[in-house]
């Protein structure tokens, strides 16, 4: 999560300057690491009603939290994120608890991760009588009974998210995501992941569709998260055409940064300033009367970058974020899927090969309809689902060649493992609430909460 009174507060002189700032990141394969990302709605058992920040609600349980030896972030005094190591626990704008691991050297040290961070959870949510369900989107709870965090950039966005997407808001407030934070080694090394990550980021929407409900009803979509995402501030969202274009690199997408991404705020003085819609460029060189006198930092650059919502996000690593949060055991297997992908030289060219045997089009095409049907979305000759097993398969071979064993002996396959009956045929997480919907829960859409819940 961001932290602007940490902030680099180096004058900007440069783009080059921005992109060595992000070229950074760059590293040899042997220090590759995986960061996964996966948020989760939190529920009062009583009447499963979203919890307030406070009382008795998120408040608590970040304070909770903390007594295991978490560092408190705060915003004008009130906790809204905690720090241990190089994992941290943030809110998004309704509450939606957040987990950012820490750096992992292999998947069987992710999950136990995720476990660890379930058992401190359910500790503190059990006594306040809360639980925490990580779903795509909220099934029940209308976009005015969610709560408000306080945090300032939240407010900024509040106000701004209407005039750019009819769907702004639910974003914010509804929407849970899983995300896998992965290494490049070069420049050449970013944009060929990026462009195969990007490509391929639809059909991860539908192996781990997971948000059939809104509104208390079937929404006919399988994937509403990705639904809501089609209309959300689209200057910063999807797949960018630029990602695609010949020459693209660290200092083009600072460019397209800068001149082509609206602001939303920039912090001076423990406040944030609003700048919502207004060009960085303009920022940059200091025509913006809202921040007058303000130098324009590095900082101001990296929080700007962290208001880019595109499908893969680049900064000193590469971030998928095209799936909805799950089960423990899918949203481990997203992050699997993606190192098999991307982590194996030989599996990163078989996914390139699959990628570039089609225009790019051809997949940013897809979001709307994997929105809906999932891995039945029509793609070329079949359907998603044949592009999804490629995928997986490929990934198998890339986790084999990872060799990555855990203390029995197991390679890092183990973790791919539950999107092998999917893309033989077997119901998304979605279709099977949609099957225990209409079936065994007798259209009692609040039993959702306790058969998702971690």
């Amino acid at each position: 999560m961001s932290n602007p009174g940490a902030a680099d507060a180096t004058p900007i002189r440069s783009l080059r300057q921005l992109a060595d700032h992000i070229a950074v990141g760059c590293k040899p394969a042997e220090r590759f690491t995986i960061g996964t990302e996966h948020e989760k709605f939190g529920f009062r058992k009583d009447d499963f009603s979203p919890p307030p920040y406070e009382p008795g609600g998120i408040r608590a349980i970040l304070e909770g939290i903390a007594a295991n030896g978490w560092t408190p972030i705060t915003d004008h005094g009130n906790p809204i994120g905690l720090t241990r190591g190089d994992a941290s626990v943030s809110l998004e704008p309704a509450g939606q608890l957040e987990l950012s691991g820490g750096l992992m050297a292999d998947l069987h040290a992710t999950r136990a991760e995720m476990e660890a961070h379930y058992a401190e959870v359910r500790a503190v949510a059990g006594p306040l009588g809360l639980g925490f369900a990580p779903l795509g989107f909220h099934p029940t709870a209308t976009r005015e009974a969610m709560p408000w965090m306080p945090k300032g950039r939240y407010a900024i966005m509040r106000r701004y998210m209407p005039r750019v997407g009819s769907l702004g808001l639910d974003m914010m407030t509804r929407t849970c995501t899983v995300q896998v934070n992965l290494d490049y080694a070069s420049e050449a090394d970013m944009v060929r992941k990026l462009r195969v990550a990007l490509a391929l980021q639809p059909v991860a929407t539908a192996l781990f569709a997971n948000s059939p409900f809104a509104d208390g009803k079937p929404s006919g979509f399988l994937s509403y998260r990705a639904h809501v995402w089609t209309d959300t501030d689209n200057q910063r969202s999807g797949i960018p055409a630029v990602f695609f274009e010949d020459g693209f690199g660290f200092e083009r997408y600072v460019q397209w940064l800068v001149d082509d991404v609206p602001m939303y705020f920039a912090y001076r003085d423990d406040r944030y300033i609003d700048l919502a819609g207004q060009s960085f460029r303009r920022f940059l060189d200091g025509r913006l009367p809202e921040a007058a006198g303000a130098v324009a930092s590095v900082g101001d650059f990296a929080d700007h970058m962290t208001t880019v919502f595109t499908d893969v996000r680049l900064k000193r690593f590469l971030e998928m974020r095209g799936a909805d949060a799950g089960s423990l055991e899918m949203m481990v297997a997203q992050s699997a899927l993606w190192v098999g992908l991307l982590y194996d030289p030989a599996a990163l060219a078989a996914a390139a090969a699959l990628v570039q045997s089609h225009d790019w089009r051809d997949f940013a095409a897809l979001r709307p309809q994997v929105a809906r049907r999932a891995l039945d979305a029509p793609f070329g000759a079949g359907t998603v689902r044949d592009l999804a097993r490629d995928m997986v398969a490929i990934a198998g071979d890339g986790l084999r060649a990872r060799a990555r064993r855990d203390a029995a002996g197991q390679d890092e396959r183990i973790h791919l493992a539950p999107l092998a009956p999917l893309v033989a045929g077997a119901p998304t997480q979605a279709e099977a609430w949609l099957s225990r919907f209409n079936g065994a829960w007798r259209g009692d859409i609040t039993r959702i909460f306790a058969e998702a819940a971690i």
